[in-house]
């Protein structure tokens, strides 16, 4: 027994009729655009659980629950050849680092252009649980943001914020609101021992201290009274840099941070807080100097940057399919090394001329893919801090290589598991080997065929497998794509309209009974 997203659609439109509503009525009570009760409705929408959840409540619907009762499913058909144009939306990493920053400012903070995907969904609950007042408005994409005088971390909403590593940003913030604290344990993807021990060296600087319990984080501070500090980073993470940099914003003084994250979220931060009046010197760059001010109460609208991870998925997607597709509003500054590195493998392009993000700063392309004929790269692919190839970009390169002629290096030396992850693309036909936990041999090229597999519990190597379906002869049914949730904000409609063939379902695969 299954449900699709089309018999889901059918029972919200049924039960908001019942009631004598309109579609704009619904929209009102779930806090976003009539033209997405429009789409649920019809089945072109992918529920997020939160969405499900919020719809069974203004409803009174439960039935709602109960048929999506376990994981969302997707059922691919393919081989897929896609056409036309699709934009790039808004980052999710920097979405979070900007949320958390949201803290800081006592006053009215709006976020324009907002993912609504599931990270999104748990840091908001984590917020809400806490005093913040998060209202959706304009189309439902934008977020407005009204923090109590005095936040609870008391009351923080623990299953939600275990389902997200991005509550570890919340220290930076949380430091100069109280002289201790606590915080549930970080979750988020499966990618082995991401080690906290980088936040906890850098923060001790700005006088934290974090103790271990058997399920929180437990933080005492004792207040850097200096006017200036120095602190090194023992490791040039993005979200250690934007903790730090959190820490420094309301630590008056100068605060100079070395080796730090250039990336682009940690430069979505910093745009931010200039925005609320702390002066950042260094941008984009490895070391930044904060001018930090004791207090910020400033009323603030935000446009989120552009994400290059999501345009690196949908460059992928046409690239494995061997179409020619247009991605616009690709923020080149961030893919600069992705694109040398598929040149070299006789990847096509045509760029347009650069323009500007909403936000005022990032360098936007319209990027076009040929298709064409691959061969494998001279040396391993592997990542580096930006600028260059970003670890989050890398995953991309396995699929990519697999299509490629020839034999391939992928090397990931940041995470533990993720290479093993990958190698879940050899269930669809890819010549995988596993050379260690790092490290993927892989010859191409591959011809896909599609078959039932399970989704892998990282979020970048289940979009590979979702991509690598798109070109698979056959039917691909992907269990359990809530890590795809939790990035991507209604992938298989917005593929769809490319041409690709993505049911959403729950429960078994669907028959053609």
């Amino acid at each position: 027994m299954s449900a699709t997203s089309e018999s889901i659609g059918r029972m919200i439109r049924d039960a908001r009729t019942s009631r004598d509503w309109s579609q704009k009525r619904l929209a009102e009570e779930l806090g976003t655009a009539q033209s997405a009760v429009h789409r649920i409705e019809a089945g072109q929408q992918n529920l997020s659980l939160s969405m499900i959840n919020r719809l069974a409540e203004a409803l009174e619907m439960p039935l709602i629950q109960t048929a999506t009762q376990g994981s969302m499913n997707f059922e691919i058909q393919g081989p897929t050849t896609l056409s036309g144009e699709i934009d790039v939306r808004t980052s999710k990493n920097a979405a979070m680092a900007v949320l958390c920053a949201s803290l800081l400012n006592h006053g009215r903070t709006v976020l324009r252009g907002i993912a609504r995907i599931e990270e999104v969904d748990r840091i908001n609950e984590v917020l809400t649980s806490i005093g913040v007042k998060l209202t959706w408005i304009g189309e439902g994409n934008d977020l407005e943001i009204i923090r109590p005088e005095h936040l609870k971390p008391d009351h923080i909403d623990e299953r939600a914020a275990r389902r997200t590593r991005s509550i570890l940003m919340f220290l930076g913030p949380l430091l100069h609101e109280f002289d201790d604290f606590k915080l549930p344990y970080a979750g988020g993807c499966d990618l082995g021992a991401r080690t906290v021990h980088p936040h906890m060296s850098a923060l001790s600087k700005m006088g934290l201290t974090v103790t271990a319990t058997d399920r929180n984080y437990q933080a005492k501070v004792v207040r850097d009274v200096s006017d200036a500090r120095q602190i090194t980073l023992i490791e040039r993470g993005d979200t250690v840099t934007e903790n730090a940099i959190m820490a420094a914003a309301r630590t008056p003084g100068v605060t100079t941070l070395r080796n730090a994250s250039g990336n682009y979220m940690v430069q979505d931060l910093c745009f931010f807080l200039e925005r609320l009046g702390v002066r950042i010197d260094g941008i984009g760059t490895t070391t930044l100097t904060i001018h930090g001010v004791e207090t910020i109460n400033t009323d603030v609208e935000y446009y989120i940057s552009e994400d290059p991870i999501e345009a690196m998925s949908l460059l992928t997607a046409g690239i494995v399919t061997r179409s020619e597709i247009t991605v616009r509003r690709c923020p080149v500054e961030f893919l600069d090394v992705e694109f040398a590195v598929l040149d070299e493998m006789g990847q096509v392009f045509e760029f347009s001329e650069e323009y500007t993000s909403h936000n005022g700063k990032t360098r936007l392309v319209d990027v076009t893919v040929k298709p064409s004929d691959l061969h494998a790269p001279l040396d391993k692919i592997h990542p580096m801090p930006f600028p260059g190839l970003n670890i989050d970009n890398l995953p991309f390169f396995a699929v990519i290589c697999a299509t490629a002629t020839g034999q391939s290096v992928i090397y990931d030396w940041v995470y533990d598991n993720r290479a093993i992850h990958l190698s879940k693309l050899s269930e669809l036909g890819a010549n995988i080997q596993l050379m260690d936990a790092h490290r993927l041999l892989i010859i191409g090229p591959t011809a896909w065929r599609g078959r039932q597999i399970d989704s892998p519990p990282a979020l970048r190597p289940a979009v590979c497998v979702l991509l690598a379906a798109l070109a698979a002869r056959g039917t691909t049914n992907l269990m359990d794509v809530y890590v795809i949730n939790r990035g991507y904000e209604d992938l298989p409609h917005r593929l769809n309209k490319l041409g690709a063939n993505i049911n959403v379902f729950w429960g078994d695969p669907p028959t053609d009974d």
